[in-house]
């Protein structure tokens, strides 16, 4: 159905419409050109003044007086080297002054990149860009109506569908390729997988120093040099270097610090949930949850002053009456936009989850939690929103489908962010008065046409047709255009972006798996 069939339901039918003037707009949704929406962060409010200074505070006593437990041996170096403290019971305690020259001395210059394109991700304190990510370790097979384990194949079709969706503006790995036989071996053809499938910029993990190594390698060859990528970094690292309440993953800690080292951003997160390794305050569990992410954001600074790294608390919710994780209610959207409004203060790139929603497939309450937790995030101000997109069941599983409707709302919610403008060329009186007092109505003024090619963002998916046209296409549902356009994408979308050279030379030195031509 045309726009003008729309607003011609509640004027006066469609054929006295036409016939007073209006445009002939049949196929303009059609002929708009595409665009990448960038969201803007307006800076929703949680915590007022005083509650921004109290939780600061709270962190800076935290690491202070109680310190993390369980530091690796390079993280105590640095940190002692710098003047703090491994107390009796090897807890390693951060100084306030030590915080807050890290805090003052970070940098906050960080574009992350894309291979082509209009991908770059550039961290401004105004802008929010979201996408996938998690590490589910099911998938749901739309051939088999059900979840199954997921493989390094389905990771790079996902990488492939997210290359053609407008509003998804990154690829965060966010499935397990279950079938990969050792740690290392995931960790490579994961990297790969992404950066074979999709050029927007990739996140992804490392278990080890070394597999950081060979991820550097992968990204060294494909950007020409270790230079060139340090320059216009494409992937990015996420490093959970904290285990919730005040405790390190040693291994992780040597994750970030080795990738400080190879030049790639690090992603400095911390999971604590509300009630279970995190207190059961919104204000206790950001306080806490703070300090963690602060911890690994001096030791990031250490390494190298000028590292690339991006401040990324995560609290979530716990249901307390199953004990399992609850992201899609209104509580975790608050917990969030106060997580966001401390990296706001500290003036951080920032980076946090949203959309983890708790329903099994991309129904009602899928679209409820996702719209509810993402709309709040990106009002908020977060710069890079992970798991926006296609993650189920509590992060336990990812749906295609999912990821395709989530686009649509995604492009609405981003859309929503932006900035009235208010001119001489919006407001008019003399241009409405005449238009009251002439045909009486806008349909067929000149910039009513022009405008609908600029100032609207026309879903793909959902569904504006009138009942009588909808029942006659046999009353689809979204889930069934996403299938369509799935299938679509999927069966001509088959990038390949790794060149053959390197393609070539990267197999000589590294277990890859990925078939050359992964689709066949």
């Amino acid at each position: 159905m045309t726009q003008n069939e729309t607003t011609a339901r509640h004027g006066k039918g469609r054929s006295g419409r036409r016939r007073r003037g209006m445009a002939d707009t049949s196929s303009s949704a059609n002929s708009l050109v595409k665009r990448r929406i960038i969201g803007h962060g307006r800076g929703f409010n949680a915590l007022d003044s005083a509650g921004i200074t109290t939780i600061h505070e709270a962190a800076l006593t935290l690491l202070s007086e109680t310190g993390l437990s369980e530091p690796s041996t390079n993280a105590i170096d640095l940190v002692m080297a710098a003047g703090g403290q491994l107390d009796n019971q090897n807890r390693l305690r951060f100084p306030e002054t030590l915080v807050t020259a890290a805090i003052d001395g970070l940098t906050r210059d960080i574009t992350l990149y894309g291979r082509g394109g209009d991908t770059n991700l550039n961290l401004t304190p105004d802008n929010v860009f979201v996408g996938t990510g998690g590490a589910s370790p099911l998938v749901y097979d739309r051939r088999l109506r059900k979840y199954r384990e997921s493989k390094l194949v389905d990771l790079y079709d996902v990488a492939r569908l997210v290359d053609k969706l407008d509003h998804i503006h990154f690829f965060s790995r966010p499935l397990v390729a279950r079938d990969m036989s050792n740690a290392r071996d995931l960790d490579i053809n994961t990297a790969y997988a992404c950066l074979a499938g999709t050029r927007k910029h990739a996140f992804v993990s490392a278990t080890s120093p070394s597999a950081v190594r060979d991820i550097a390698q992968i990204c060294y060859q494909l950007a020409g040099s270790k230079e060139d990528f340090c320059a216009r970094p494409f992937l990015s690292i996420n490093i959970n270097h904290a285990v919730p309440p005040l405790r390190f993953d040693g291994e992780a800690l040597n994750v970030m610090i080795e990738a400080v080292h190879c030049g790639i951003p690090v992603m400095v997160n911390t999971f604590g949930q509300l009630g279970a390794s995190s207190p059961v305050t919104i204000a206790g569990c950001v306080a806490q949850t703070i300090a963690e992410t602060l911890a690994g954001m001096v030791i990031a600074w250490l390494v190298d002053p000028a590292a690339k790294a991006v401040f990324g608390p995560r609290p979530m919710v716990t249901d307390l009456r199953s004990g399992a994780m609850a992201g899609g209610g209104g509580e975790q959207a608050l917990l969030t936009a106060a997580s966001m409004q401390m990296a706001r203060h500290y003036g951080f790139c920032s980076s946090t989850i949203a959309g983890a929603t708790d329903s099994k497939l991309p129904d009602a309450q899928s679209g409820y939690e996702k719209c509810l937790t993402v709309s709040q995030t990106v009002h908020s101000g977060a710069n890079i929103v992970t798991q926006a997109s296609g993650a189920q069941a509590g992060l336990m599983g990812i749906s295609l489908e999912a990821m395709i409707i989530d686009n649509d709302m995604l492009g609405a919610i981003l859309r929503s962010t932006a900035k009235v403008d208010v001119s001489a060329d919006t407001v008019s009186p003399s241009a409405i008065g005449n238009v009251a007092t002439g045909v009486g109505h806008f349909l067929g003024e000149a910039e009513t046409y022009a405008r609908m090619h600029s100032d609207f963002l026309y879903p793909e998916l959902a569904d504006r047709t009138t009942i009588d046209v909808w029942e006659a296409a046999g009353s689809p549902d979204i889930r069934d255009a996403a299938a369509k356009q799935l299938e679509d994408i999927l069966g001509s979308h088959n990038p390949y972006y790794i060149d053959a050279e390197s393609d070539s030379l990267l197999r000589a030195a590294l277990p890859i798996q990925l078939a050359v031509n992964p689709q066949d």
